[in-house]
């Protein structure tokens, strides 16, 4: 129907006049001129003049021929008369903004705003604060003196980085290649302290702040700074009180079963390393704010995410939520994961939600207490 609709449209458009009325004409004669070829294309087509419409709208015309009827739609056709017969027939709001939300058209949307979700992700702003961060946190390049024994280093300094909850320890490393020292940070372990000595590789010893593939670890260690890929540097459990546990090993087919943080359980090759013992800082969220200064500054030394503004006490024209007598949602609050970016807030493609209960909570104890143990 849109091809049949819109090539009808092409041929009673240059049936009537050779070119498409500019913005500067008539508006009165330039509707009129669009009302009458897409009124006796609909006829044409066999179809109504509102369904023929909104079938060119999700149509969406990109060709050289078909962009005309799409323009001449952009301009002309958001009057009442028009907009009364879109809603009648498809019940649609008679808002510009909402048909063409509803119909998924490109077209410039007057009156809305792009809300906070589609700007932050995209730089300006919402960059990280990184002027007086210490520099980037990973464990030693991984290389053939690892792989087969150890290196030695000692720690120079235990330091704090803005913005980041865990300290960092500064450890010195001769290399094994070329008179040089090399320095690197390490996401400190707790119990780790100035002028440890701290051995990387894989005949070190199992000890706090000692880095070894997970396959020399028994299993039960507690680990941190572990790499999901080997030679990546650490990725995993890095901040403050973070750990993994190692659970099962498989020596036959090169892979270790961990604990993550999160409860989760992932399988990684018996490669990567980590560092023994877990990550200095825990407890560091049960202290309370106490004040909004406190999170002020919390947060000045990371990005720009606080204070969060509520949907629901915000302008329709800046969100979803917001609008109405009252401060509510007013419409489900959970979404479809491919929706559009201005529509993709509140609950996005949630499994479930609510309070668990009966015998589903039951059962959510229960795995909770077997993660525990």
């Amino acid at each position: 129907m849109p091809h049949a609709f819109c090539m009808a449209a092409i041929v009673e458009g240059r049936r009537n006049t050779t070119r498409l009325p500019a913005f500067s004409d008539s508006r009165r004669a330039a509707q009129s001129w669009f009302r009458s070829s897409c009124t006796r294309a609909a006829l044409s087509a066999g179809v109504s003049f509102a369904s023929g419409l909104m079938s060119l709208v999700r149509f969406r015309p990109s060709s050289l021929e078909l962009r005309p009827i799409l323009l001449s739609l952009e301009r002309f056709v958001w009057n009442s008369e028009m907009a009364e017969q879109l809603e009648t027939s498809v019940h649609f709001s008679k808002t510009r903004s909402q048909v063409c939300a509803s119909a998924s058209v490109i077209l410039p949307v007057v009156g809305s705003r792009v809300i906070r979700g589609q700007r932050k992700g995209h730089g300006s702003i919402f960059k990280s604060h990184t002027k007086h961060r210490k520099g980037a946190v990973s464990l030693r390049t991984l290389d053939y003196a690892e792989r087969n024994g150890y290196v030695k280093g000692v720690i120079k300094d235990i330091i704090h980085d803005p913005g980041r909850g865990a300290p960092l320890a500064m450890v010195q490393f001769r290399s094994p290649y070329s008179y040089k020292v090399e320095k690197k940070l390490f996401a400190c372990a707790e119990g780790m302290y100035t002028g440890q000595f701290v051995y990387c590789g894989k005949k070190a010893q199992l000890v706090v702040g000692n880095v070894l593939p997970v396959s020399e670890m028994p299993e039960g260690t507690v680990v941190c700074n572990l790499e999901h890929r080997a030679g990546n540097g650490g990725t995993i459990a890095r901040a403050s009180g973070d750990y993994c546990t190692v659970m099962t090993q498989d020596p036959d087919a090169g892979k270790t079963r961990i604990k993550m943080p999160s409860g989760a359980r992932k399988t990684i090759s018996n490669k990567c390393r980590a560092m023994v013992g877990l990550v200095a800082g825990g407890g560091r969220i049960d202290k309370p704010m106490l004040k909004a200064g406190n999170a002020f500054h919390k947060y000045k030394a990371k990005r720009n995410e606080w204070p969060v503004v509520r949907g629901v006490c915000m302008n329709p024209v800046e969100h979803p939520f917001g609008g109405g007598n009252h401060q509510h949602i007013g419409k489900p609050s959970t979404v479809r994961g491919d929706k559009a970016h201005g529509r993709k807030v509140g609950l996005i493609a949630a499994r479930r939600t609510g309070r668990l209960r009966g015998g589903k909570a039951t059962q959510a104890l229960a795995e909770k207490a077997k993660e525990k143990k």
